[in-house]
């Protein structure tokens, strides 16, 4: 489905929430949404690891680095991996690796940059914890839609206006 934030923000004014403007797409997608899926965690992506092999059909995961802009929470394989399992997309609040061929990867991928280094792999993190970041706070079971234009929040899914 293709989702366009100005109609489900002049659509649903009262429902959505939308982040301040500090994200850049990545993925090979250019819209997408789903219901929230969350992780905490900095400067280790194991628990992206490990979800991304997850079902996520409808899904999206909303990752909290912390803004970390050190060493990336995603790279190729692993967006390539959440392709595979069905997630609609991935939004970080931090950074990725491997951009030109996450931007061929059927998945939306929202972060704030990209940098070369991966993250170290210690097992710490928390999932499925309300995040806060970029001035909106995401609780797993809520709807996040994103697209070129921005990414909003939503308590419960949104239908595309006719």
């Amino acid at each position: 489905m293709h989702y366009l934030t100005p109609d489900l923000c002049d659509a649903y004014p009262e429902m959505v929430k939308v982040l301040e403007p500090m994200f850049s797409n990545f993925g090979g997608r250019d819209s997408f949404g789903g219901q929230i899926v969350t992780i905490k965690c900095f400067e280790d992506n194991s628990l992206v690891r490990e979800q991304v092999d997850k079902d996520g059909k409808g899904k999206v995961l909303v990752v909290d680095g912390g803004g970390s802009l050190r060493c990336a929470l995603l790279g190729d394989m692993l967006a390539e991996k959440a392709a595979k399992s069905g997630w609609e997309g991935i939004v970080i609040y931090g950074c990725i690796r491997d951009v030109d061929v996450i931007a061929q990867v059927d998945l939306g991928v929202q972060a704030l940059a990209s940098h070369p280094l991966r993250t170290e792999k210690r097992g710490i993190g928390d999932l499925n914890v309300p995040v806060t970041f970029a001035g909106v706070t995401f609780k797993p079971g809520e709807f996040i839609y994103a697209d070129n234009n921005g990414v909003i929040v939503s308590p419960s899914a949104l239908k595309m206006p006719e």
